[in-house]
């Protein structure tokens, strides 16, 4: 009877006509309901704690119970199965506090979801995809596994569309196509979240859906990515879903499994998605703190054996479908936080085998003021030209080879004091060619800009220009180039190669413009010296 009545308190009340509320029809309507109740005799709904303790459940009484359901303590507080042993392993997804030895918790049969569709764009939500930025509930009845299945083989195809970031040093050397997995890693502060924010930012106006999630961030941090999306415009195609640094570890490694499961949504829906995993690092921290709480076996730096799965089975969602899945897209950019540089480690070598390529950022480049610090050397995207512009790919090709060769000799010449013509001519152009791909953070810059920017570097053009006026020579040639050449954007956005006669003028009005630009700082340095 207790069983039927907490059901029935369970159900639906809304049900439950306003019009005509008199005695008789609220009796009949009621006496409906309770005969629609399941009344069955269910043996193993409720169970009991048999000990609670640093967000780690054990429950016996739950025969039945599936692995990864939602589970029920009362006061708000729910759990997540996660151990199918004879006493049952369940996280705990809240406060904890109130919870004690002996008390009931009940099975909801509900694997753990979150909520989806287009309502979310704009929110800030937590790792269970409850509003957290004070703007009310979010108006959306859709829910989502926060587990699911990849998609197949069969129904993935190529990627060969590019996703633009708007950054020169990433467009131009390590492409970055829909539906790729593209790992940003290096050390603290050098500028991994920095790239993500950029590219979300980018992403203005192309039809695509971003997501943000936080794992394991100062609250102050995650404020302030907020802020920058706002002052961007860039919240209006996003969505932030946050597990911050002062939540339980439950929260924070659920989280990036509920940011794919909403992304998975609009990808389903036919949407291009952008997602960003910030960091992931700190989650698999999260799972090994879960995984040994749990009493599970530790491994190889007490991460436990499933690891590698823990990664992988987040990552593989990541895809572009063909018609019949939906067609749509999801890109993901996870970021990986490393110590001292060392690629080598265990999380590091997981994810960058899962992949499809990596940037990666150097500390001694990024504080050597070369921003973004990516090292051409170690960053590479297995997609390579498939996802690049034809006429990027025109210009770039020699680009990654001119920059590591420049590098090596650059670490050469600080022990040498004679260089050979030949020699100061490779680093002088090389220099000129590092600086092209330089670029402020929330400066994001066109394929066609780039286009034009790279290949007056990588052609020496720009070889006589003096460092410190590049900026302003870079500038002032692609407003140039545009005036003098109307036609070169629309060229440069239908993807195709820049015709031969097309390339010969670029070509040509970059000469001019740098014959004249030259003219004018000599004029300059001579009445000055006058």
């Amino acid at each position: 009877m207790k069983n039927s009545l907490r059901k029935f308190a369970d159900s639906d009340l809304d049900q439950l006509d306003d019009d005509d509320m008199t005695e008789g029809k609220i009796s009949g309507q009621i006496s409906r309901l309770i005969d629609s109740t399941d009344s069955g005799i269910d043996v193993f709904e409720h169970g009991t704690v048999i000990s609670v303790g640093d967000r780690i459940c054990r429950v016996k009484g739950l025969a039945d119970v599936m692995s990864g359901e939602l589970l029920d303590f009362g006061g708000g507080l729910t759990g997540m199965v996660m151990d199918l042993d004879e006493e049952i392993g369940v996280v705990l997804l809240g406060n904890d506090s109130h919870l004690r030895e002996g008390d009931e918790v009940r099975r909801t049969g509900k694997i753990v979801s979150v909520p989806v569709g287009d309502a979310m764009i704009g929110r800030v939500v937590n790792a269970l995809g409850h509003p957290i930025d004070g703007k009310g509930r979010i108006n959306t009845d859709l829910t989502r596994n926060i587990e699911s299945p990849a998609p197949g083989v069969l129904h993935r195809k190529g990627v060969n569309v590019p996703l633009q970031t708007g950054i020169k040093a990433i467009d131009a050397l390590v492409p970055i196509g829909r539906g790729q997995r593209e790992l940003i890693i290096g050390d603290r502060q050098t500028g991994k979240t920095s790239i993500a924010l950029d590219a979300i930012i980018n992403q203005k106006g192309q039809d695509v859906i971003c997501i943000y999630v936080a794992i394991g961030q100062k609250e102050s941090t995650v404020v302030d990515v907020v802020n920058k999306l706002k002052r961007f415009g860039a919240m209006e195609y996003s969505i932030v879903v946050s597990a911050n640094a002062s939540e339980p570890a439950p929260l924070q490694y659920l989280a990036p499994y509920a940011g794919c499961a909403i992304g998975e949504y609009f990808m389903y829906n036919g949407k291009d998605v952008l997602i960003i995993y910030d960091d992931l690092s700190k989650q698999a921290v999260a799972y090994r703190e879960l995984s040994l709480l749990l009493q599970r076996p530790p491994g190889r730096e007490a991460y436990p054996g499933d690891i590698f799965y823990l990664h992988s089975r987040l990552l593989e969602r990541a895809a572009r479908l063909d018609e019949a899945a939906g067609g749509g897209s999801m890109t993901a950019l996870p970021i990986i936080e490393t110590l001292a540089g060392d690629i080598s480690a265990y999380i590091p070598t997981n994810v960058i085998s899962i992949t499809d390529g990596q940037i990666f950022l150097e500390s001694g480049l990024f504080h050597a003021g070369v921003r973004p610090a990516v090292n051409v050397g170690l960053s590479v995207s297995r997609v390579g030209g498939d996802a690049q512009m034809g006429a990027m790919k025109q210009v770039a090709g020699t680009l990654r080879m001119n920059l590591a060769q420049y590098r090596e000799l650059q670490a050469f010449a600080q022990f040498g004091s004679d260089l050979d013509e030949s020699t100061q001519k490779t680093l002088n152009r090389g220099e000129h060619m590092s600086w092209v791909i330089r670029q402020r953070q929330f400066s994001p810059v066109s394929v066609p800009d780039q286009v034009i920017q790279i290949l007056a570097a990588s052609e020496g053009f720009s070889d006589e220009v003096p460092i410190e006026r590049m900026d302003d020579y870079l500038e002032k040639l692609v407003l140039y180039v545009k005036t003098n050449f109307p036609a070169y954007e629309g060229e440069v956005m239908t993807g195709a190669k820049l015709k031969k006669d097309s390339m010969y003028l670029l070509q040509t009005l970059i000469r001019e413009f740098t014959d004249r630009y030259l003219d004018k700082v000599k004029k300059a340095s001579a009445d000055e010296e006058k």
